[in-house]
Parts: C-alpha cells; structure tokens; sequence
C-alpha cells in the first residue's frame, strides 16, 4: 500500500505547539509567527463563460504535506485539480467547491491534530476517530460475534449471570484466551460485568437470544469474507469459479434451475426460511392484506411468509411457487402448519413458466434484488400477466438510498451481490421505473418500521 509522507514535526511545519492555527486563505500559521508577513494578494475573481454574473475564484487551502496523486490539465505544476465543478458552472459547482475545499482541510495532518486538542472541536474528532477505526476493526468485531455463537455464549447467559471460570468450563476454552473474547464483546456492548465480577448479557447482546435467523446470518457471512479476501481481485474480475456464494445459491449458476435437487437448494432455502419471519413480521404491519382474497407468493421457499401471512389472516387462499424442488419443501411445511385447504403449492420456474393465475395479490419477497435488470422485468412482466386487472403486486427488498438503513443496500448487499454474481441494490425509484416499464400504475411505498430489515413498494396493474 503505498504511503504518504508524514508532515514534518518541526517550527516550519507547526510554528508554535498550542496556538491555533489558522487555515485561513489556504495557509496555516500560529498566532506568534516570526518574521515578515507579504500582503495577502486577492486573486481576481473569473467569470463564467456564457454567464453574466462573476463567480469568485475558490480558495485551495494547504492539505498538509500530501502530494496531489492526479495529474493537473492545463494548470501550474503542482496545482490542485478541481474535480469538484460540475460542468458549466451553477450552484452544483460551487457548493460541490466548497465541500471539496471542506474535505481538503479534514485531510490535513496538521488541522487533525489542531482539532483534537482544540476543547470545542475536540469531541467531534474523537467520535470520527472511532468511526474510522470501527470501519478499520469491523471483521475483528464480526469475528467476536461468530465466537460467541459459536460457543453459545448467548444461550447460556439467557437464564442470568456466570462467572468466567463457569464460562470457560462450559466451552472448553481455556480462561485466559476466553477472556480475551468476553472483554471484546463488553467493549462491543455485546457483554457486561456485573459488579461481583460476574458476565451478563449486554444490550446489543440480549437481542441475539434464541435468533435464529441473525445466528444464521453470521454463520453465512463467513462465505462472504471467503469471497471477499481480495476484494480488488473480485472487483476486477467478477466473482468466478471460485466464489462461494455463486455455488451456495444453486439457482444463480444453473442453466435449468428447475433440474436442481433437493440437496442444491437446501441449504440457502433454509437460511431463507430462517430469517423470512422478521421481513414477513414488518411487511405484514405495512400492508393492508385483509383487503385481498388470494395472495400468491412468487419464490415463496419454504413457505415462512405465506405461514406468516395465514397466521394473521385467516381468510386469505394462499398459493406457493417456486422450483420445484423448493417448493416440495413448501409442501411439507405449509402442510403442516396451515392445514386444511387454503394453501396450493405449484412448482416451476418463473423465467420459463406462466404464474398461477386468479389471485388478485401477487408477493415478491427478497426476489428481485439478486436479479439483474432485464431478469427483473421479465419476472415483473409475468406478475403482470398473471393478474387481473386492478391486482396489485407487492415487492418487499432490501433498498439502497433509504434513510436510516444507508448501509444495509449501499454497502453491504452491494458488495453481496457482486460475489454472488448476479442482482444489485436498487433505490425505490429504480423500482419504480421498472415497475412502470412493465405496465404497473399507482406505485406507493408504505413504510415498514424497521427499513434495515426491508422497503416495501406496491403497484397496481
């Protein structure tokens, strides 16, 4: 990784320790600078071709001792691109100056150390220091949380406090090294000591009780990391043969999803039903189900959020479909804890087959993400088909651009996806255009209370 040179530890560089440095004009000097001072000279201001007004030159302050890694067109040697300017000038321009000037300051060494010794600026620093090292540190944190599942830390504090001997005695781990992983997890609020000495549960802790679904979730991030290793090397090159998340997902690699067997799609169909209750829990509050007849659930796995749904409303005909492999697992499950004869399960692929017809609400739960585009339309496409005039379809996926849950589409499911090989995170507005490119009107987007766990769009055809 290639290294900047370190700002010089000397009265050239920081004239004085303790004074305020000013970054005034691009500069930065103490309050009792010596020697003789030139006049600042104003540079003039430049207009804007094709506009009458006069926009003024943007200051570019000093950005501490780092060289400009990009070439400069047409500009002095050593001058600092402006990569900020939108074309043809316009309040986008010079706002986009002004933060580029903002972000030049943050980068400087020497504003860094000022503002974490300054007590009004002080704060701030320290709490951006430690979002930085978390994002720094967050496989380490991710690691304790695998350990202690793995150890099932969390089910044994369920039922109160152990002492770390206790502890160590139940997982086989020597108490030393055990108690490495208990004072991450109390740093990571996962744990806490009691004040006998004793380990507890803490509060981000007590959540991960008896959840199967998070459980299963860290266990199947370890395929991620896996796949992850390089992340230039995946970047550069796609997810190839060696990823483990495109052979995990059985369907993403086949070339006739419907062949595939019961032992391909097992595993991902149980993580799907593992944790299809906390999004069927959320879409199920956001939606008004109790106006519809027939719901038909379109990759519907094995079944978590039709039984889910027919829990909660007894009058609804429910309808699987999925490959038909997966949907036998439906079968079984549907069979069981909706019995009598409101469920109807059907297997085929919907990129090959026609949907059921005759229900009046279609359901894509978490199914369109992991297609690409033209996948998603043709999938939206036979929704369309499939219902009657006036239906509705109900799509419930983890989005990109919400508020709140920025992280969840932009950073991890982005990054998901691409070793997966296939689909990408979409804001509701790209959801939207699709939907109305396969022939939907009056798209609404209910708000569920937990959008991290997913958004919600409804459209009618």
């Amino acid at each position: 990784m290639r290294s900047h040179p370190r700002e010089p530890d000397s009265p050239q560089a920081f004239p004085h320790e303790g004074t305020r440095p000013d970054f005034r004009n691009g500069t930065r000097t103490g309050a009792r600078d010596a020697g003789p001072k030139r006049p600042a000279q104003k540079e003039p201001a430049r207009k804007e071709p094709g506009r009458d007004r006069i926009r003024p030159a943007t200051p570019v302050p000093d950005a501490g001792s780092r060289p400009s890694a990009l070439p400069v067109q047409g500009g002095p040697a050593g001058s600092v691109p402006d990569l900020t300017r939108t074309e043809g000038g316009g309040p986008g321009g010079w706002i986009e100056s002004v933060r580029g000037w903002r972000d030049r300051i943050l980068a400087s060494p020497g504003f860094q150390r000022w503002a974490a010794a300054f007590p009004l600026t002080r704060p701030i620093a320290l709490r951006r220091s430690r979002q930085v090292f978390d994002l720094c540190a967050g496989f380490v944190y991710s690691q304790t949380v695998l350990a202690l599942i793995r150890l099932d830390i969390f089910s044994l504090l369920a039922d109160g406090a152990r002492t770390p001997d206790a502890l160590a005695e139940f997982t086989g781990v020597p108490e030393e090294r055990l108690s490495r992983l208990l004072g991450s997890a109390m740093a990571l609020r996962l744990l806490r000591r009691t004040r006998s000495g004793a380990v507890a549960l803490g509060p981000l802790g007590a959540p991960l009780v008896g959840n199967e679904a998070l459980a299963q979730l860290v266990e199947h991030n370890v395929l991620l990391y896996h796949d992850l290793a390089d992340p230039l090397d995946i970047l550069r090159n796609g997810p190839g043969g060696t990823s483990m998340l495109n052979r995990y997902w059985a369907y993403a690699r086949s070339s006739d999803a419907r062949s595939l067997s019961p032992q391909e799609v097992g595993p991902y169909s149980a993580l799907m039903a593992a944790s299809q209750p906390l999004v069927a829990r959320e879409v199920l509050d956001a939606f008004p189900f109790r106006r519809h007849r027939r719901l038909l659930d379109v990759g519907g796995g094995e079944g978590a959020f039709l039984e889910a749904v027919g829990r909660r409303h007894s009058h609804l005909s429910l309808t699987l479909f999925d490959l038909p492999a997966v949907a036998e697992r439906g079968r079984e499950r549907l069979t069981e804890s909706l019995p009598g004869n409101r469920v109807q399960v059907q297997g085929g692929d919907f990129f090959k087959d026609p949907l059921p017809e005759g229900h009046d609400l279609v359901s894509l739960v978490r199914i369109l993400h992991d297609h690409d585009d033209d996948d998603v339309l043709r999938i939206l496409r036979s929704v369309r088909t499939a219902l009657p005039p006036g239906g509705t379809v109900l799509v419930a996926e983890p989005m990109a651009g919400i508020r709140g849950a920025e992280t969840v589409g932009a950073a991890y499911f982005s990054l998901y996806l691409l070793a997966m090989g296939q689909g990408r995170p979409r804001e509701p507005g790209e959801y939207r255009e699709l939907l109305v490119r396969a022939g939907f009107r009056r798209i609404r987007s209910p708000r569920p209370r937990s959008p991290v766990l997913t958004g919600v769009i409804t459209a009618r055809s």
